[in-house]
């Protein structure tokens, strides 16, 4: 699943996506349609955008790990974003994001990512303030 407000960076991500190999791909433009669309479609992975009306990337990730309702708390989420300073990514990290990757965005960046969530997938944790990937 895919989830990015900006309709032109949507389609090169796609297109990358297709490039890999991945042949179901489901696009949303923010959070708030991503949430139910991850119960019709169970994704493999979810790529999101962190800046986005009305709900951002960091919120839906909450959502995803934490609602009861969810349909895939264990997720891999990789999360996109134009500030790579190293508070947004703890800040990501401490929410639940998986993998996290600054704008622009290279082919090769966006796979090693997708490599890293599929063949070394991080275990599970469950603590009072936090449920998402080790950190």
């Amino acid at each position: 699943m895919l989830v990015e407000d900006d309709p032109s960076i949507r389609l090169l991500l796609r297109d990358m996506l297709s490039t890999f190999g991945v042949e179901k791909i489901v696009t949303v433009s923010d959070g708030t349609k991503a949430f139910p669309e991850l119960r019709q479609f169970p994704a493999d992975i979810v790529i999101t955008n962190w800046v986005m009306e009305p709900l951002d990337g960091l919120e839906f990730t909450r959502i995803v790990r934490n609602q009861p309702d969810s349909p895939n708390p264990f997720v891999p989420i990789i999360m996109l974003t134009s500030q790579g300073a190293f508070d947004r990514v703890q800040e990501a990290r401490d929410n639940g994001v998986t993998e996290f990757l600054v704008k622009p965005v290279t082919a090769q960046a966006l796979y090693t990512r997708i490599a890293n969530v599929t063949q070394k997938p991080r275990q599970f944790v469950r603590a009072s303030e936090y449920f998402g990937p080790d950190r």
